[in-house]
């Protein structure tokens, strides 16, 4: 997997600008404010049809621009493939798969990428909803029925608290609730069924980068099902069935509550991940750097992840974290990356953070929306 071109017409702070890359590693540096993200975010955007930065995408468009646009060449599996992202103000955007019409579900798993920024350093200390989605990307991106799994899981989620909201109101009857808990239950433990498979090979995956980046710590991943008994997800055999039983029992003992919060208070938008090392729980234990480390081994878990999955290792983008991380740790990462043969594509401030024997990367300047290649 590899991205072989970028362009950009009026996108942020770009008029327009075109970009070919080679397959490893891509570094662009300049200061802050210059238009370094934006390329990241035009790459990711690319992947998710959506950014990581604002949920609105007028946003997107160059100040003063009717319109902006982003078209990306890629090649998966030696075979080339083509996007274009058409935005027009007060318009929806267009995707283009090869020049025909695709919808974004279909989007999701057709270019994998990881991405690492700054915000994910909070991805072992912050809220579970970080880790919830950070584990749902990536399994979308590895299976488009675990995608379309959770794009209904959410319907549900939401038509179920509409009538909580009614019923709380009496504008339905209690057992209006009934046809929604059925199918909540079964979506449910269909996607922790899911993500519980995914824990264990992240586990597995995270500890071997772990002591690659941090000489020998032991880190260990668990999934917790919110308001579970702890044995219910111990046996492998039969789970799915088992996990739609409890959650249609635990459904209806809580309909009371549900109905007067107007909210569902049991279901896997409220579980989380566990990162522990040497059995401590790094979210509340663990120290700053123990921490970082974490959520990068996590991050680079995924790669590995994504690569058993599609057959070939996903594109990463690592947006201004370098200087987050200590001297060591950025050595390791970048011997890491190098040795993998990994596309990578790297925004910084500062050259030194980049030992020409550690690399063998392109560089690029960026300036006011303007990139030019260092010689």
């Amino acid at each position: 997997m590899r991205i072989t071109a970028l362009q950009l017409h009026s996108y942020r702070n770009y008029g327009t600008l075109r970009l070919e890359f080679d397959p490893g590693v891509q570094i662009f540096l300049g200061a802050n404010a210059q238009g370094k993200t934006n390329i990241i975010e035009a790459l990711y955007y690319a992947s998710f049809g959506r950014s990581h930065r604002t949920n609105g995408d007028a946003e997107l468009i160059r100040m003063g621009d009717p319109g902006g646009r982003i078209d990306l060449s890629f090649l998966r599996h030696e075979a080339a493939g083509e996007l274009s992202f058409r935005f027009e103000r007060g318009h929806r955007r267009r995707i283009l798969h090869a020049g025909e019409p695709l919808r974004q579900r279909e989007l999701v798993g057709l270019l994998p990428t990881v991405l690492f920024s700054p915000e994910d350093l909070f991805l072992v200390k912050g809220a579970p909803a970080l880790r919830r989605r950070y584990l749902d990307a990536e399994l979308s991106q590895a299976s488009p029925a675990y995608y379309g799994e959770l794009l209904r899981y959410t319907h549900i989620l939401r038509q179920r608290g509409a009538v909580l909201k009614d019923i709380r109101e009496r504008l339905a009857p209690a057992d209006a609730l009934e046809p929604w808990d059925t199918q909540l239950a079964e979506s449910a433990a269909r996607i922790v069924t899911r993500r519980i498979a995914a824990a264990e090979r992240l586990g597995a995956l995270s500890g071997h980068v772990q002591a690659v980046l941090a000489a020998g710590e032991e880190l260990t991943i668990s999934y917790e099902i919110a308001h579970a008994p702890e044995d219910l997800s111990r046996e492998k055999d039969g789970m799915a069935e088992r996990l739609e039983l409890w959650y249609n029992k635990m459904l209806s003992e809580c309909r009371p509550r549900d109905i007067a919060r107007a909210a569902t208070g049991v279901g896997p938008h409220l579980d989380d991940l566990v990162l522990s090392v040497g059995g401590m729980n790094l979210r509340g234990y663990g120290s700053q750097g123990q921490q970082r480390t974490g959520a990068l081994a996590l991050k680079l878990a995924e790669l590995f992840y994504l690569r058993e999955s599609v057959g070939e290792a996903p594109v990463l983008l690592l947006d201004d974290v370098m200087s987050e991380l200590d001297a060591d740790r950025r050595a390791a990462l970048l011997s890491f990356i190098r040795s993998e043969r990994i596309q990578t594509f790297i925004t910084a401030t500062d050259a030194a953070y980049f030992p020409a024997e550690q690399t063998g990367a392109t560089y690029r300047y960026v300036r006011a929306g303007t990139v030019v290649a260092r010689d």
